[in-house]
């Protein structure tokens, strides 16, 4: 089973960082390149949609902390419903009459590799169906130490790696992928190897629930 697209793009990806970019909130929605949104700004609000649809991809609210309660981050940050219910004031006093979409679910999840094939155009990537308990996903994979039966941390769609980069779904060399198998490194844990590789879970790790970043994983390395 393959991600709903209409789920994709009913995320919401929030992310705060006053010392970098003073008061300003930013939210995604959706997918576009800068050259594929139109914008538009009204009082501390602006609005990115496409052009082709006008879909809403991006929502920047400035002075956020003035609309906004208890707003404190330095990075991703998860809205809570109260704040996204102060959000869209915001928004409805800026004269915009589009509405944030609460998102709550966890994006960095524990995942069961079910099977695993070579990919049909490449000699290192292997095309992998990955169990998250609610929903199965394809994901492409290039790590050398990929296996099926593994217990894997899972980014998916909507999520926002620490290095800033947000998965969304693609293809690789013509295979659709709809969210990415993790390495130590990648996920940003303490003292994670720089060698190319997944992080491999403990067998009894449970399939579905949200990946705990502040666990000690350092003898997985």
């Amino acid at each position: 089973m393959k991600i709903n697209e209409k789920e994709v793009f009913r995320l919401l990806i929030s992310s705060y960082n006053p010392t970098v970019l003073g008061d300003v909130l930013i939210m995604v929605t959706g997918q576009a390149t800068n050259a594929e949104q139109n914008v538009a700004t009204n009082g501390d609000v602006t609005r990115l949609t496409k052009k082709d649809n006008n879909e809403l991809v991006g929502v920047n609210l400035f002075n956020a902390s003035q609309y906004v309660h208890d707003l404190k981050g330095n990075g991703q940050i998860l809205l809570t419903e109260s704040q996204i219910a102060e959000v869209n004031a915001a928004v409805k006093k800026a004269g915009f009459d589009f509405e944030v979409p609460f998102d709550n679910q966890p994006k960095f999840v524990i995942g069961h590799v079910e099977t695993l094939v070579e990919h049909p155009d490449s000699d290192h990537l292997h095309i992998a169906q990955v169990d998250l308990g609610t929903e199965k996903l394809q994901i492409v994979c290039g790590a050398p130490n990929v296996g099926a039966g593994q217990k894997v941390v899972v980014a998916k769609i909507g999520a926002m790696m620490p290095d800033g980069k947000i998965i969304w779904p693609g293809k690789l060399r013509g295979v659709e992928s709809y969210g990415m198998i993790c390495s130590a490194h990648e996920l940003g844990l303490p003292n994670a190897p720089q060698r190319h590789g997944i992080l491999v879970l403990d067998a009894a790790s449970q399939t579905g629930a949200p990946f705990d970043f502040a666990g000690d994983y350092s003898a997985n390395y």
